[in-house]
């Protein structure tokens, strides 16, 4: 299709009018279907340090579609509740239980408020109280509860205001927090008219910027935002609740970890009609207990600036944190190059330090030849400095004595390289109540948690990291079978860990090991919350595309599935494309087979009870090898990943490829959307909450960091909107009308839709109520997985009949 071709399209498209609308109720999918979505779920868990106490959170099941429908106020790359000064289309916990790990007795939490909405609960530092929130209508307050006794009881007078920050301790019997100051009937009210327009300018500033939503529109939004979030910064000790510093637009208070200082960021006006909240220009500054400054660090710029490409940065300091391991020294990044990546210098980051009392000159602490990306700190002699490139999926670790600079690279891997990453080290408290490096045999050696990617999958493991030889010999393995992780390391020089296990046929459970004795004790008994896809079988195949590269993907089959009896069953193939710069690491086998199977609402083996043979996880890796771009021949590599799904569904004797769909959510339905476009390998497919007009997000997108401008022919070529009249099978698509994600906006289909419509195809639009990116409602989802079983049956099932 020509260019000229494409834009009367295009026109054609936004000068349709309307869409033909089914007046249609919300509907339920097979009861088989609905069991399982609205199985009740398992507690999350949370572990003291030394294995004595377990708190159980107990979450709310999906929200009927009233919750969603309850005020809320779009601003500044937010979503809020503009009655209680808190975040909208939260999902809560419910209930708190305590369990005694050596005794194994439960004691539920008592004091807890009616209609309980908790937020997650933070461990003081000597974690014998927690603290969480209570939201209820129109306000949020403050709950702490003890660990020993259970009890729970409310702590703070002032409402809570929750739009910026968050809750934490300062110490043991002192929490900090914000406050709102005005009672949210006291928002500015909207005028009747504007006084003028909105006006926007930039005077030859480059200022590129990626697709967000929920920007400030006009000067009421900035009213508004600034009431909102305005907030006092308060301590509570026993009760009391003492203001530190005056009221400001607080986006983070960090207090010191000898407890004397705050590290505090406020924003500053102007505010940003281009960029999120994150972006606006704010203040750095360090302060005493009492809010008083002490050192303004640096004042920094919006982010409306920031160069386009994903290691470029603003030149300008970033990072800002206190060291873990000292009293009271902050630490910070900036750039040596301006900023810009591709600048040729021998150092593109420096790393400095500044020490109470704040009054000399800042420390260079060490440079790195890579985007700086943090620091673990150890102690006076050990940190582990992390760097990278994102445009390159580089990897850096270093060995960093930080009293005296010297550096000593420990690997420089891809960060894609699944099956030589070594893990992430283990941490535990200081005696500031900070978590900094674990290390064992007299410091030689530095324990790590790791996936354990192979061959055969995720075998995740317990190892020691020898900083001599810079090996990682591994202590603990997950023995195959199951798939347990370790989640708590008790004490590292016994080996004594608390893990996760699981199976296909075993929900996830909680135990405790002792890995040099190698015992192991079960501390919970979750049940099976979906007993019904217990009977579903489960395996992980291996199969190669056109070029050679490995692909791999899950297969769900339903009870009972005979081949020679049965048949060949209809396919439902999902994925989610990722992008390789190299193919070996795009052949790796990802995931395990012997995980347990736990649906949500996006998956799509609730099919597999209905017949069908699912697909899941199924690869789809897009390579760009040395100059060449992984998006360079982006089309092609997805036809080459769907053709050899296909073939070994064939080949292994359970799919039948004349009946297969493909599917997929955000970046697949663009794959998607896609593959309609480009081939006719699938009778029909499902595509939710994509975007399918690139040029909708012309500074980049996914991990594409070439402009439309750089490469016009490429935003071109992948937007399946170009191609709208090559779409011949059937499509359903699926929106959330109040999509949040960066360039997903809901116009991307209602505009496909039209073009497809207007082209004669077969295409179903569903826009799901008061919906985000991710969907929440019990009815909207009972109603999508009505819509996705219909579609198939209709167009795959019963293709051709």
């Amino acid at each position: 299709m020509t260019k000229k071709k494409f834009l009367g399209l295009l026109l054609l498209a936004f000068s349709l009018q309307g869409m033909a609308q089914d007046d249609i109720q919300y509907q339920r999918p097979p009861q088989a279907i609905a069991d399982i979505l609205l199985a009740p779920g398992t507690p999350s868990v949370s572990i003291d340090d030394k294995g004595t106490y377990m708190l159980l959170s107990e979450r709310s099941s999906y929200p009927k579609i009233e919750e969603l429908a309850q005020p809320e106020l779009r601003i500044a790359g937010m979503r809020l509740n503009p009655n209680n000064f808190g975040p909208s289309r939260s999902t809560y916990i419910t209930n708190f239980k305590i369990k005694i790990v050596a005794t194994g007795k439960e004691m539920q939490v008592t004091g807890l408020p009616a209609n309980l909405k908790a937020g997650s609960p933070v461990w003081n530092p000597s974690q014998t109280k927690f603290a969480f929130s209570h939201t209820t209508a129109n306000a949020i307050d403050l709950y702490e509860a003890d660990i020993k006794t259970g009890v729970a009881k409310k702590v703070n007078k002032k409402s809570l205001n929750m739009v910026l920050g968050d809750y934490s301790y300062v110490d043991d019997a002192t929490l900090l927090y914000y406050v709102a100051l005005k009672p949210a009937s006291q928002a500015p009210p909207k005028p009747l008219a504007p006084k003028g327009p909105v006006v926007q300018q930039n005077l030859g500033k480059a200022a590129p910027s990626r697709t967000y939503q929920d920007l400030i529109k006009n000067p009421y939004d900035e009213q508004l935002f600034e009431f909102y979030a305005t907030s006092q910064l308060v301590e509570n000790k026993g009760g009391l609740e003492t203001a530190i510093g005056t009221p400001a637009i607080y986006s983070r208070a960090a207090v010191s970890p000898d407890k004397k200082y705050y590290l505090i960021e406020t924003i500053k006006k102007p505010f940003s009609y281009l960029v999120q909240v994150n972006g606006f220009p704010s203040t750095m500054k360090i302060t005493d207990r009492k809010g008083a400054t002490v050192k303004v660090l640096a004042e920094l710029p919006s982010s409306e600036s920031s160069p386009t490409g994903f290691d470029n940065v603003q030149d300008i300091t970033r990072g800002h944190n206190w060291r873990a391991d000292e009293p009271a020294t902050v630490y910070w990044a900036k750039p040596l190059d301006g900023g810009i990546m591709k600048n040729n210098v021998p150092f593109h980051d420096a790393v400095y330090t500044l020490s109470a009392p704040f009054t000399g000159a800042e420390k260079e602490l060490t440079k790195t030849e890579m985007r700086y990306r943090g620091i673990v700190w150890g102690d006076a002699s050990m940190a582990l400095l992390n760097e990278g490139l994102q445009g390159k999926q580089r990897a850096k670790l270093s060995k960093l004595n930080p009293s005296s600079g010297a550096k000593e690279v420990l690997f420089d891997r891809s960060t894609n390289d699944r099956y030589n990453d070594p893990g992430s080290p283990v941490l535990h408290r200081n005696q500031y109540g900070r978590n900094v490096l674990q290390t064992v045999n007299n410091g030689t050696g530095i324990p790590m948690i790791g996936a354990g990617a192979s061959p055969d999958g995720d075998l995740p493991f317990y190892a020691v990291f020898d900083l001599a030889s810079k090996k990682n010999n591994i202590v603990w393995r997950c023995e195959k079978g199951y798939y347990e992780t370790v989640t708590d390391v008790l004490d590292a020089e016994k080996g004594w860990v608390i893990t996760s296990r699981q199976s296909p046929t075993e929900a996830p459970n909680y135990f405790m090991r002792d890995i040099k004795a190698n015992t192991v004790k079960a501390l919970t008994s979750f049940p099976d919350p979906q007993p019904a896809l217990r009977q579903i079988s489960k395996q992980k195949i291996t199969y190669k595309r056109v070029d050679g590269i490995d692909l791999t993907a899950t297969v769900y089959l339903p009870a009972g599935y005979d081949a020679k009896k049965d048949g060949r069953l209809p396919i439902v193939m999902w994925a989610y494309p990722r992008e390789f710069k190299s193919a070996s690491d795009a052949a790796q086998v990802r995931g395990s087979k012997y995980t347990f199977t736990r649906l949500n609402w996006g998956s799509p083996i609730f099919y597999a009870t209905q017949g069908y043979a699912v697909m899941d996880e199924s690869e789809f890796p897009i390579v760009g090898e040395g100059d060449k771009q992984p998006n360079d021949n982006f089309v092609e590599q997805l036809i080459w990943n769907a053709e050899a799904g296909l073939k070994a569904a064939h080949d292994l004797g359970f799919g039948d490829t004349s009946r297969a769909a493909v599917g997929g959510h955000s970046y697949g339905a663009f794959m998607t959307a896609n593959l309609l476009a480009h081939s006719r390998l699938f009778k029909a497919g499902i595509a939710r909450s994509g975007a399918y007009m690139r040029t909708l997000t012309p500074f980049g997108f996914q991990n594409e960091e070439r402009t439309y401008w750089q490469a016009p022919d490429l935003y071109y070529k992948m937007s399946p909107f170009s191609y709208a009249d090559k779409i011949k099978d059937a499509i359903l698509l699926v929106h959330g009308d109040a999509d949040n994600n960066p360039g997903t906006f809901p116009i991307n289909s209602e505009r496909l839709y039209n073009a497809i419509k207007g082209h004669g195809g077969t295409v179903r639009f569903v826009s799901m109520p008061l919906e985000s990116h991710g969907y929440a409602a019990e009815e909207n989802l009972l109603h999508l997985l009505w819509e996705q079983y219909s579609w198939l049956e209709k167009y795959v099932k019963k293709a051709g009949k």
